[in-house]
């Protein structure tokens, strides 16, 4: 028995030290991303780029079921984008509202005979429309058997796109006019050096050679931040505020914390393990030889992400995932703990599934920093963690009924983790307001700061146990679906684009 108590807990202390050093690099990681970022998008005109008729094409994905009440306005938003070459497809998930019959009225629409080619399967297509007003010629709409998934319906849009990028994202989000210009600016800065690129004279033509062994940049994504609480009119962000209320507070926080802070530090080393489905711009040719999104995944954005680093590795190609630590995409949070805990479980079976699915990927040295870095802090920091920390409770239990606990030592460790968690997040929100000061006032930024004071108390214990639940319903097969969200809506949305 003391050899097994030395065994685990030395191996607790060495996971919780990695864990805390792991943490440490990606505050300093992100800090230089971000200082970094603010210079050259100082110096970045985007008017170059939004005036040009060269800029790379992009197609809007946006799948949509039962979306009735708001689609027209959320289209519309779309619509006006601020970019010069893109298109905008609807696809209709077999929705059993009205959400198809009004978007056939109010924007003119008509059925055409449309090259459908199916790269990726899906569920049948059963129409697609285009409308007969010029002033809609950017918008596309897919109506298609329902898929049961998001991942389906964004297939078939990937199936129709015209253009070599496409952004996932969901219909009733609210973007940043200008997402399209700050996303596909990664996806050029790595062509441009990939041209740049030459060789030394040929010893036997003397001339130079053009060497493109560039780094292609396969996904870009952006900081989600919650829109519970924002001043919107017309649906247009026009004054941002934290949520008011305790659980939308919680996650406001969170995503701070593990975009700015987290895939903004993994991205300064190549490294981002997934891009949100919220809103993520990717390369269209590498996702569909990747296979596109599974639709039988509850994790489908990380899915895709690994899979195309996959491909990419396995075709000896490099390549790059890249973050930006702007708030380009603004969704709104479960408004109560019945829709939260459905979504965190489904989040838990997803990281299940990512981890069973690609387990022979992790610690391969053939696949490098996917293989050796991204799978294994996964696992080893995302999907263990919540088994660690539970067998952990019910270790310090087994202590304190044995009386074996040292109690000096026990509350020195216990302050100096909570202390380190609140740290960690204070910092996160730090280099956030560091890009764009989206909060107003300082009672605004310390209000939110003060929430990590208890986090580890109220919101950590949920998010493990949630979990740990959707591990449960994995390996028991239990079946669970996607649910519905249950938006509360934000308020007056007659324009869906801040």
């Amino acid at each position: 028995m003391e050899l097994f108590r030395n065994f685990y807990e030395g191996s607790i202390f060495f996971y919780g030290l990695a864990m805390l050093i792991m943490y440490a690099l990606l505050a300093l990681l992100s800090f230089r991303g971000v200082v970094r970022f603010k210079r050259k998008d100082r110096n970045t005109d985007y008017t170059c780029l939004l005036n040009s008729a060269l800029a790379p094409g992009i197609s809007v994905i946006a799948p949509a079921f039962n979306e009735g009440v708001t689609i027209i306005s959320n289209v519309r938003s779309l619509l006006t984008l601020n970019y010069s070459r893109f298109e905008v497809i609807i696809v209709n998930d077999g929705s059993t509202d009205d959400t198809l019959e009004k978007l056939i009225h109010e924007f003119e629409l008509r059925e055409v005979a449309f090259a459908y080619n199916e790269r990726i399967k899906t569920q049948p297509v059963k129409r697609l429309f285009k409308s007969t007003n010029v002033a809609y010629d950017k918008l596309l709409v897919i109506d298609k058997v329902n898929g049961k998934s998001k991942a389906d319906a964004s297939n078939a849009g990937i199936n129709a796109a015209a253009y070599d990028y496409f952004l996932c994202t969901d219909v009733d989000c609210i973007i940043e006019k200008d997402t399209l210009l700050r996303l596909i600016k990664p996806f050029m800065e790595e062509e441009y050096n990939k041209i740049q690129q030459v060789g030394e004279p040929c010893p036997e033509c003397g001339y130079v050679h053009i060497i493109e062994e560039g780094v292609r940049v396969i996904a870009a994504g952006a900081t989600l931040r919650l829109a519970n609480d924002c001043e919107i009119d017309q649906g247009v962000i026009v004054r941002v505020r934290p949520p008011r209320k305790l659980l939308p507070r919680f996650q406001e926080m969170e995503y701070i914390r593990a975009y700015v802070l987290g895939k903004m530090g993994w991205s300064m080393i190549n490294c981002v393990p997934n891009v949100s489905g919220g809103l993520g711009l990717f390369d269209k040719e590498i996702a569909i030889k990747a296979g596109g999104y599974d639709h039988k995944s509850f994790a489908e954005d990380m899915d895709i992400v690994t899979r195309m680093c996959q491909y990419m590795i396995d075709n000896k190609m490099r390549y790059a995932v890249r973050y930006i630590p702007t708030t380009q995409c603004w969704t709104e949070g479960p408004p109560n703990m019945k829709v939260f805990s459905r979504q965190r479980t489904r989040w838990g079976r997803g990281m299940a599934e990512i981890i069973t699915i690609h387990r022979k990927m992790i610690f391969n040295p053939r696949y490098k920093k996917m293989g050796l870095v991204v799978l294994p802090c996964s696992l080893l920091f995302e999907f263990l963690a919540p088994i660690i920390e539970f067998t952990g409770l019910l270790y310090y239990v087994y202590l304190i009924i044995t009386n074996s606990i040292n109690w000096d030592f026990a509350v020195i460790l216990l302050a100096f983790v909570y202390l380190y968690s609140v740290m960690i997040t204070t910092i996160a929100i730090c280099w956030d307001q560091l890009t764009l000061r989206y909060y107003k006032t300082w009672r605004e930024v310390m209000g939110l700061a003060l929430m990590a004071f208890l986090e580890p108390i109220i919101y950590h214990p949920l998010i493990v146990f949630f979990a740990l639940r959707g591990y449960w319903f994995f390996l028991t097969g239990k079946k669970s679906n996607w649910g519905n969200m249950q938006r509360q809506g934000f308020g007056r949305r007659t324009v869906q684009t801040a």
